[in-house]
């Protein structure tokens, strides 16, 4: 009587967990089958106890790579692993895996416990909130993003010239993709060149093309990329650093919309809607004479400054979520199914200063993707430089908890705004009462004045 007592309070017990659990014996035959796992995996209790749990429990992970067989073969438990179930309606779901091995009174191991999570309500608001802030391929929740977002498409309609500046690695290319995508040209070619990465000669025959004879090796005639572009766009990478030869040329294409070919005496018309980019400080080479004033003025009819990923920390965790879920589709095949980053790993991400601000990100998720063997990225496959050994965000030779990143976070937010609530609230991407309640809450101390000339 006491025994069946036993058993029913603890099938009592696992019936009221939300997630799935089940235990096998040392035969791999399922022992106990929780509620939530007749729920998730469409099995009865019934049908499931004293099954192999392969038949059961319908993993991708199940036949190579098991995670209660390397739990019971290793003697460590699996926190956070991920996979998916094909359910009795042959519907996929996403999981979350933790494993543990079960031992008799004398230490002997009899079997194993796995309990499991259904993902699928995390996936699809995962999705949702990535549809909500991703614009073509540009992700961002931030004010200036946002920003961004909303004058693209009145940008779009039009067919003038654009200079987008911004430093490296900030999507400047993305936003370039983005515009022609969403214009009436975007059944024309997008035609994208580096400037900085020819010299001048190459350069001119790049651009402009080149006749037959016009050089040695002109063998035939060669189109140039504004005629590749015709009707389309052109994309002119690196404006900036073209050499003054090259800056007289190319204001005389904007202002006739002629090209002429090396070794050609016609021009040709072309219809063209040129997007300029640079990273650097175009205003500057004017003044100092590297750059021709009235070329910038020509590329300068609308203009696009792209914030570095310092600015805008508040997308990190976003472009996070947007990077694994990308690397998960790019490299299926290998098996791999990663959830996302730990919270350490989320805290040393969002203090990372980002020289090459999202291509750098998109490095580092990458290398941690592909080093990661479980599912969830943790610190030992980010790069050296990011594994904390002291400095900012880092205590006691740890990384900072979430807390205390969000703390230091509202906190140089409030003193770049100079204390306005308002401005760093939308900053933060938050509503202003959320930011007061948690200024109380985390203890910040903010400045004397509000932004705005008052005392608080």
């Amino acid at each position: 009587m006491a025994i069946r007592t036993s058993f029913q309070r603890e099938v009592t017990i696992l019936d009221s967990i939300n997630e799935g659990v089940f235990t096998v014996d040392s035969d791999w035959r399922i022992t106990a089958f929780n509620r939530a796992a007749e729920r998730i995996t469409g099995v009865t209790r019934d049908e499931a106890i004293g099954s192999p749990c392969c038949d059961v429990f319908r993993a991708n992970i199940c036949e190579k790579d098991c995670a209660l067989r390397r739990t019971t073969d290793s003697g460590k438990p699996i926190v956070n692993a991920t996979a998916y179930i094909i359910n009795q309606q042959g519907r996929r779901i996403p999981i979350r895996i933790a494993t543990a091995i079960l031992k008799d009174d004398d230490g002997n191991i009899v079997g194993g416990v796995e309990t499991f999570q259904d993902l699928t309500q995390v996936e699809r608001l995962q999705k949702e909130l990535q549809a909500r802030y991703t614009f073509e391929d540009i992700v961002g929740r931030s004010q200036a993003m946002m920003q961004l977002f909303e004058i693209l498409p009145q940008i779009a309609e039009s067919s003038s010239t654009v200079l987008i500046e911004g430093p490296s690695g900030t999507g400047k290319e993305l936003f370039a993709r983005a515009i022609h995508n969403l214009s009436p040209r975007r059944k024309k070619p997008f035609v994208a060149v580096n400037c900085a990465a020819l010299p001048d000669a190459l350069l001119e025959s790049e651009l402009f093309g080149h006749k037959a004879g016009a050089f040695t090796d002109a063998k035939r005639d060669k189109p140039g990329r504004f005629a590749l572009a015709d009707g389309g766009t052109i994309f002119l990478d690196e404006i900036g650093d073209i050499s003054p030869a090259m800056q007289v040329r190319l204001l005389r294409v904007l202002q006739e919309r002629l090209v002429e070919p090396l070794g050609g005496v016609k021009p040709i018309p072309v219809d063209v809607r040129v997007i300029a980019a640079t990273n650097r400080d175009m205003a500057e080479r004017v003044r100092s004479g590297e750059f021709r004033e009235d070329l910038y003025y020509r590329i300068r009819v609308v203009h696009l400054e792209l914030p570095g990923l310092e600015k805008r920390r508040e997308d990190i965790p976003l472009l996070i979520d947007h990077l694994v879920a990308k690397f998960n589709q790019l490299q299926g095949f290998s098996g791999k199914n990663i959830a996302g980053v730990s919270d350490q790993v989320l805290a040393r991400l969002m203090e990372h200063d980002y020289p090459g601000n999202v291509r750098e990100l998109e490095n580092i998720i990458e290398q941690a993707f592909v080093l990661c063997r479980g599912g969830m990225i943790e610190l030992i496959p980010l790069p050296p430089e990011l594994r904390p050994t002291s400095g900012r965000g880092v205590r006691d030779g740890q990384p900072l908890s979430l807390e205390a990143l969000e703390k230091l976070f509202i906190t140089e937010t409030l003193q770049r705004r100079s204390g306005n609530r308002k401005l760093a609230a939308e900053d933060l991407g938050i509503n202003v009462s959320t930011l007061y309640r948690k200024i109380r809450t985390l203890g910040i101390d903010t400045p004397e004045v509000d932004g705005r000339g008052r005392r608080c």
